[in-house]
């Protein structure tokens, strides 16, 4: 057989694979945001785990980043150092969905060596509140309290500056 007519058929089935797994990935992508919601977002008042009060209404300067995970979530884990070095730059408050208890989750933090700012959503009242179905995901709100970005799954540190920016 031609060389050639072999490497065009192996591009062509090459070519045709990677279209299906960007097909799939991207409706089960938007399956799993379905339930996110858009517009304003709903208010979080909560005292963080290192004891600092916090309330999403209060006037902000600048957008924050609301970042949704959880202890046993593995993507959660890969993401967990840009969330981290992200948190010295820009506005940041994590909340750890059905995580445990505070002690579980602090001894996480520190196991891992995180900083971060964290609410413990034990029951998952917030994640319910954002349509938030898996974790990890993220919220860009602005200084308007309006959500101008959402992703679900593990989103790149470059990707998240980049809205973090565009949304001031």
């Amino acid at each position: 057989m031609n060389t050639k007519l072999v490497l065009k058929k192996r591009w062509l089935r090459w070519t045709l694979e990677i279209l299906f797994f960007v097909v799939l990935y991207l409706a089960l992508r938007g399956y799993m945001q379905r339930e996110m919601i858009s517009g304003q977002a709903p208010d979080i008042q909560a005292i963080t785990l290192q004891q600092q009060d916090f309330n999403l209404y209060r006037a902000q300067p600048k957008p924050i980043l609301i970042h949704f995970w959880a202890t046993w979530c593995g993507i959660c884990k890969l993401e967990q150092d840009s969330i981290e070095v992200l948190s010295k730059d820009y506005r940041v408050m994590t909340i750890a969905m059905q995580s445990g208890s505070n002690h579980d989750i602090k001894a996480y933090l520190y196991e891992h060596n995180l900083s971060f700012a964290v609410i413990n959503d034990k029951e998952g009242t917030f994640a319910e509140r954002y349509g938030v179905v898996g974790v990890p995901a993220s919220f860009v709100v602005d200084r308007d309290n309006k959500i101008v970005a959402s992703e679900m799954g593990y989103t790149t540190p470059w990707g998240l500056r980049l809205r973090l920016w565009m949304a001031d």
